[in-house]
C-alpha cells in the first residue's frame, strides 16, 4: 500500500513539475469559482433577495444555463480564430456589465440578460482543458486530466459556498462582489496567457479543419459519456436531496455530498496515477453500477455509505471523456471541441433535473436514479462499440 501511496504521489509531483503547469492549475482554479457559484448567487437572490419565489428565479437560472450551452463552442471558435487574450477581455466585460446590472433590473429582464450573458461567459474550464490536451505530452496527461477532475469537483464544493455567503451578508450588493470576481479571475487567466494550441497561433488564419471533418464517431461518444456522467450526477444528487427530504433528514444532505466528493477526488486520484485504467466507456458503466445502489434509500448514513461506490468513479469517468476530447480534437480547432465539451457537460445537467424531478415526483426517486443508470449503460454500451473497447479488451 505504502508503494502504492508512493508511485502515485511521485506521478502526480513530475506532472506538476511541467513547465506552467502549477500556476495553470492555481489560476484555473480560482476562475472557476464564480462560473460555479453563478447559479445559487441568481437564485438567492431572485428567490430571496427579491422575494420573487423559486419559479422565477429558475427562470433567470435556465437562461444562463442556456446561454453557456449554446456560448461555449462559439467562445471556442473565437480562442481558435483569435487567441486567449482577446476573447478573455471581451467575456470579462460582458460579466462585469451583466452583474453590474443584476441589482438594478426585475427578474423579467434578468432572463434575457441571464442569456446574453451566459453565451460569453469565461472559457475558465475549457481553456483549462484546452491547455492540457495541447501542452502537456501524451504519456502524463491521465494524471492531468485528473488533477483538473478533481479541482473541478472542489471548485464546485467550495464555488456555491463562497456565492452563497456573499448573497447573505451583502444582500443588495452580493451579485457585485461575484462580477468583480469574474473580472479578477479573468483578467489573472489573461496574464497567465496558458497555450491553447501545440503549434504557434497566427492571428486571423483560417487554417481550422471543418467541424464536420472531426466531430464523428469516437468524438461524438466522449461528448455522449461527458453528457450521460453529469446526467446520471445530478440524477442522483436529486434523488439524495428528495430521499432525505421524505425522512425529515434533509440536514444531512451537506454530510452525505461531502462523503461523495471525497469519494471521487479519490477516486480521480487513483485513476491518474494507474497505468493501464479502464477506458472511458467502461468507467462510465462503473459510475452508472456504482450509483444504483444509491436507488435502495433508509436513513442517512446509510445513504452516505451507498454514495462512496458512486462517488469513486465520477472523476475518473469525466477525466477520461474530456482526455478522450482533447486528444481527438485538431490543434486548431481545439477551442470549438472543448467548446463542445463544457455544451455537454450543460445538456447533461439541463436534462437530467426535469427528468429526475418528474419521476421523483410521479414514481420515487429511485426511478430517477434507475432511469438515469439505463441511460449511461445504453451511451457506454456505443462507446464501446464504435471505439472498439472490446475487441481492444480481446487483444490484449
Amino acid at each position: 500500500m505504502a508503494g502504492a501511496v508512493g508511485g502515485s504521489l511521485a506521478t502526480y509531483r513530475t506532472v506538476l513539475r511541467l513547465p506552467g503547469l502549477t500556476p495553470l492549475v492555481a489560476v484555473g482554479f480560482a476562475a472557476r469559482l464564480p462560473v460555479t457559484a453563478t447559479g445559487v448567487v441568481l437564485t438567492l437572490y431572485v428567490a430571496v433577495g427579491l422575494d420573487r419565489g423559486f419559479a422565477a428565479a429558475g427562470l433567470v437560472g435556465g437562461a444562463i444555463t442556456a446561454g453557456v450551452a449554446i456560448g461555449a463552442p462559439f467562445v471556442g471558435r473565437l480562442v481558435d480564430r483569435y487567441g486567449l487574450r482577446p476573447v478573455l477581455a471581451l467575456c470579462g466585460f460582458v460579466q462585469a456589465a451583466f452583474w453590474g446590472l443584476v441589482p438594478l433590473l426585475d427578474p423579467t429582464a434578468l432572463v434575457p440578460a441571464a442569456l446574453a450573458a451566459g453565451l460569453l461567459v469565461p472559457p475558465a474550464f475549457a481553456v483549462v482543458r484546452q491547455s492540457l490536451a495541447a501542452s502537456v505530452p501524451r504519456e502524463h496527461q491521465r494524471p492531468a486530466f485528473a488533477l483538473d477532475a478533481m479541482s473541478t469537483e472542489v471548485a464546485y464544493a467550495v464555488g456555491p459556498a463562497l456565492g452563497t455567503l456573499a448573497v447573505l451578508a451583502l444582500p443588495g450588493t452580493g451579485p457585485w462582489v461575484v462580477g468583480a470576481a469574474f473580472v479578477l479571475a479573468t483578467a489573472a487567466l489573461a496574464r497567465l496567457d496558458p497555450p491553447v494550441r501545440a503549434e504557434p497561433f497566427r492571428p486571423g488564419e483560417r487554417a481550422a479543419p471543418p467541424v464536420r471533418s472531426w466531430l464523428r464517431g469516437p468524438m461524438l461518444v466522449a461528448l455522449a459519456s461527458t453528457a450521460a456522467a453529469i446526467l446520471m450526477l445530478t440524477a442522483t444528487e436529486l434523488s439524495v436531496v428528495a430521499m432525505l427530504t421524505a425522512r425529515d433528514e434533509t440536514g444531512w444532505f451537506a454530510l452525505a455530498n461531502t462523503v461523495w466528493c471525497a469519494a471521487s477526488l479519490v477516486g480521480g486520484w487513483i485513476y491518474g496515477a494507474a497505468h493501464r485504467p479502464p477506458p472511458t466507456a467502461v468507467l462510465l458503466a462503473l459510475l452508472a453500477v456504482g450509483s444504483l445502489p444509491v436507488a435502495l434509500g433508509g436513513p442517512w448514513w446509510t445513504l452516505t455509505l451507498l454514495l462512496v461506490p458512486a462517488g469513486a468513479f465520477c472523476a475518473p469517468a469525466l477525466a477520461a471523456a474530456a482526455e478522450t476530447v482533447g486528444r481527438l480534437a485538431p490543434d486548431a480547432a481545439r477551442g470549438v471541441a472543448t467548446g463542445f465539451h463544457g455544451s455537454a457537460l450543460m445538456v447533461g445537467a439541463t436534462v437530467a433535473s426535469p427528468l429526475a424531478g418528474t419521476l421523483i415526483d410521479l414514481v420515487a426517486p429511485a426511478a430517477a436514479i434507475g432511469a438515469a443508470a439505463l441511460i449511461a449503460l445504453a451511451v457506454a454500451g456505443v462507446a464501446a462499440l464504435v471505439t472498439g473497447t472490446r475487441a481492444g479488451s480481446r487483444s490484449r
